[in-house]
């Protein structure tokens, strides 16, 4: 009886194991599997990750940029708000 059912359990396996092996996630568990890098970006792809990088840093000295612009600014007003005080002596 346990023959016949061993018998049974692995015949019905096969179809199950061709059907995942032929799907594109068992396309991808071999390529896993061996150890080759993945497929290299599309020319496009690595273009826009510069362009990204780049758009990245102008964004970060523009903000340094404004963040200093906003402290010349408060400088500024401070100035004239009442140009003739005076700092009270220490």
């Amino acid at each position: 009886m346990w023959v016949l059912a061993i018998i049974l359990i692995v015949a019905l396996m096969i179809p199950v194991a061709a059907i995942l092996v032929d799907s594109p996630l068992g396309r991808s568990v071999a390529r896993r599997l061996e150890g080759g890098p993945g497929p290299a970006p599309a020319p496009e792809l690595r273009d826009l990750q510069r362009k990204v990088e780049a758009l990245e840093t102008e964004l970060e000295d523009v903000t340094r940029t404004l963040a200093g612009m906003r402290d010349e600014m408060q400088f500024v007003q401070r100035l004239l708000e009442d140009p003739h005080r005076k700092k009270p002596a220490p």
